[in-house]
């Protein structure tokens, strides 16, 4: 195979490729139809042609055949009045009407056929244009469920070749994985409530101490400088040993200025 004839069959092949993709079902069989209805009046104007041809033979037919049957009469009046001359010339066209109608009759009878066959075909063309017109919404309504079909089968298909529900499934992880950082966001915030409480309780029981403690030191400070205190009298008056000591030292005193 040649070069100059591969490269034909290639470009024939795509051009029939992209031809094929874009026909459109529902455009094609609108135009399917005005293609069989200008058929219909193209054959309609063919076939009345053909009857006024074929009633013009007929026409020419009747003609003929009176015509042979004129001068047969008047070759028997030349007969009668002894113009043999004149008889034979009437003779002579009346044989030639009489071939004439036998023409034009041939050519009728065909014509007649040619007429019958053509209404057959325009009858069998309208028959099938009333079957399309009729299956047109039929057939429209399945190229449009085929077409939806498969659009839906392609968007299955896109989502996974295996499981359409993969993307989905992803999806509802990536979810669940948002709702438990904001659970865990949550609960932190709930704890550092709870620490910043607990630091309160913590402060209120160190400031409790530290005022205890500020108490405690102001005691310590009046006893040391010898004065009375509330405080010091009731430590002594409740401490045994430091009321007897008290006691030996009033005994002894007395003795020494004795």
């Amino acid at each position: 195979m040649g070069i100059m004839d591969r490269l034909s069959r290639l470009i024939r092949a795509n051009v029939n490729e992209m031809i094929d993709k874009a026909e459109d079902p529902e455009k094609m069989l609108d135009q399917i139809l005005r293609d069989m209805q200008s058929n219909i009046t193209t054959a309609r104007a063919q076939v009345a042609a053909m009857i006024a041809q074929e009633k013009e033979l007929e026409a020419d037919l009747n003609e003929t055949r009176e015509l042979g049957a004129e001068w047969g009469q008047k070759a028997q009046r030349a007969v009668a009045a002894g113009k043999d001359d004149l008889a034979r010339e009437a003779l002579r066209r009346k044989r030639d009407n009489e071939e004439n109608a036998k023409v034009y009759e041939q050519q009728y009878r065909v014509q007649l056929q040619a007429v019958d066959k053509l209404k057959t075909q325009l009858r069998q063309l309208e028959a099938k244009y009333q079957t399309t017109l009729s299956q047109k919404d039929a057939l429209i309504a399945r190229q449009r469920r085929a077409k939806a079909q498969v659009q839906v089968a392609q968007t299955l298909s896109t989502f996974s070749p295996m499981d359409p529900s993969g993307e989905l499934d992803r999806m509802e992880r990536k979810i669940r994985s948002g709702e438990s950082q904001a659970a865990a966001m949550l609960e932190m915030g709930d704890e550092s409530f709870d620490a910043q409480f607990r630091e309160l309780d913590v402060d209120h029981d160190i400031e409790a101490e530290l005022e205890a403690l500020k108490g405690g030191g102001s005691a310590g400070l009046a006893l040391g400088s010898g004065g009375d205190a509330p405080g010091a009298t009731t430590d002594a008056a409740d401490d045994p040993l430091a009321a007897g000591a008290t006691t030996g030292s009033s005994a002894d005193t007395p003795g020494a200025v004795r």
